[in-house]
């Protein structure tokens, strides 16, 4: 029938030699449903060869091509919207027969292609007419005074993952917007399924017409009460994305088309379809989703946060253990003790600090850290509490080493008398050494406690401690090393004291850390 005929001559797809359908996949989908209804398309153009056209434009919402017949007649294929090329049906095949279409026939017609919508399907209307000669190829021309040949519905079915990745998005703060070309009705029944509007929720669709009444002040003042937009142009799609941009937010734009360019241009990420996308939308993007799928999208932000997590991780450690070197000898210099040598911080910032810095690079990601608000634009490594935390970390250590110091000059019984010194010495070196390695296990999470982080969950962090911990005892405890590093032999009660005061800082920053959640601080980080 004229229907089947028009959603293959209307249509872009190109097929390989083996039959594989190559296309939009609205499109392709047309072109195997007619393989699927015995009609092959490649046959009848060897009868019917399109000789002219009328490309998709996503103002007017049609495609059109011109096809001779046999019979010399010219056969004009249209497929488009159904509220747009409705306007320009005046007749309607009935019954193999021609008439005149009537308002009840038109309305009969939306209320199909509105029930059709409602039931998550993208609907599209075919139409013809037979002219007898090559008309003019403008719009106007060859796009009016059609015959209405039929409706066609498809589902363009959302991924399994789709609605949980939606879910995750507004867990951790983002808020997904669909934008399309589809029916207002379409737009919103699938908005529904994925979760990006509630069923029973105050959630309107705005359309691509109802956008156009709305000045640009008028918009930014009531945008955010939406999270769906249909039957939207490229201009609208730019000012939605300038809208968001407005209120500082971080605005990624994903799009396939050629049509999509400007947006993901304009967005502060565009994301282009690496299946789908043309190569201009890919070319206008900041980066290209392999996969086309938007669960990556979320899994990706959830990679993100850990690698920034694990930065500030780093930082954090890396800077409270320099402050609290950096404390430590310029307290000590105003309390006139030699507390350290050159080479006992130049060994504990190349040797020892290193090895847990680097596994703290690849900490496995925080519970719940799809959970926390987005960065925001004005953030940075210091924020969520880390500058705070550098501080407050880096004078307990500072703390905790000048007390050891403190603690074997005033009980030089544990010492030799000709000792006193040196082993103050060693003790401060052996405490900086070792409470940097366990405050290693404190900088897992910034507010959680080591014991709900799982502190052993990192196979490179449990290499990294004991190796550092050996290369540290090398230098006190091996003959020929502690002479380099100018450094004695403890006794138990030497070590005993340095033990307990490197265990101090975990216990301390626990404290820290539970008063810091009672208070709710950690609440506000996020």
């Amino acid at each position: 029938n004229n229907t089947l005929r028009i959603m293959n001559f209307a249509n872009d797809t190109k097929i390989d030699p083996q039959g594989k359908l190559i296309g939009d996949p609205t499109e392709t989908a047309l072109v195997q449903f007619g393989f699927d209804h015995n009609f092959d398309v490649r046959q009848v153009l060897q009868t019917e060869p399109r000789v002219a056209e009328l490309p998709f434009d996503s103002d007017r919402k049609l495609m059109s091509t011109i096809h001779k017949e046999v019979d010399s007649s010219y056969f004009v294929a249209v497929k488009g919207a159904p509220d747009q090329l409705l306007k320009r049906v005046t007749q309607i095949e009935e019954n193999g027969q021609i008439r005149p279409i009537t308002e009840a026939d038109k309305q009969t017609i939306l209320a199909t292609n509105k029930d059709l919508a409602k039931q998550a399907l993208r609907v599209l209307m075919m139409a013809y007419k037979r002219v007898a000669s090559l008309p003019e190829m403008e719009s106007e021309v060859v796009e009016a005074d059609l015959v209405f040949s039929g409706l066609v519905g498809m589902i363009d079915p959302e991924r399994p993952e789709a609605a949980h990745a939606v879910a995750v998005a507004k867990e951790a703060g983002i808020r997904p917007i669909m934008i399309t070309g589809d029916h207002q009705d379409t737009a919103e029944a699938i908005a529904k399924r994925l979760g990006i509007i509630e069923e029973d929720g105050q959630d309107h669709v705005l359309t691509g017409a109802e956008l156009n009444e709305l000045s640009d002040e008028e918009f930014q003042k009531v945008f955010q009460k939406y999270s769906v937009y249909a039957r939207v142009s490229p201009e609208h799609k730019v000012r939605i994305v300038k809208a968001w941009q407005n209120e500082g937010k971080v605005v990624a734009m994903t799009g396939d088309g050629v049509n999509d360019a400007p947006s993901l241009k304009t967005a502060d990420i565009g994301i282009g379809m690496g299946i789908t996308g043309t190569e201009v939308s890919k070319g206008a993007s900041d980066m290209v989703l392999a996969d086309d799928n938007f669960a990556t999208i979320i899994v990706a932000v959830e990679e993100g946060r850990k690698v920034f997590s694990n930065i500030q991780k780093s930082i954090q450690y890396l800077l409270s253990a320099n402050m609290a070197e950096v404390f430590t000898i310029f307290f000590a210099t105003l309390f006139g003790w030699g507390v350290l040598q050159p080479v006992h911080l130049l060994w504990i910032n190349l040797v020892t600090d290193t090895l847990p810095a680097i596994a703290l690079g690849v900490e496995p990601a925080e519970p719940g850290v799809m959970t926390h608000k987005p960065r925001g634009r004005k953030s940075n490594f210091f924020d969520g509490g880390v500058f705070g935390a550098i501080i407050y970390q880096g004078l307990l250590q500072t703390a905790l080493v000048i007390g050891i110091y403190g603690w074997a000059i005033m009980f030089p019984e544990h010492s030799n008398n000709q000792m006193v010194h040196e082993d103050a010495l060693t003790m401060t070196f052996a405490t900086l050494g070792l409470i940097q390695l366990l405050h290693a296990f404190n900088v897992k999470s910034v507010y959680q406690s080591i014991f709900k982080v799982k502190p052993f969950s990192n196979r490179t962090f449990n290499w990294a401690i004991p190796v550092a911990f050996l290369i540290l005892m090398v230098t006190i405890v091996v003959p020929g090393f502690n002479q380099l590093f100018h450094v004695s032999h403890l006794d138990a009660t030497q070590w005993l004291a340095v033990i307990i005061a490197s265990l101090l800082i975990v216990v301390l920053v626990e404290i820290v850390k539970a008063i810091q959640r009672a208070l709710g601080q950690d609440k506000k980080a996020i």
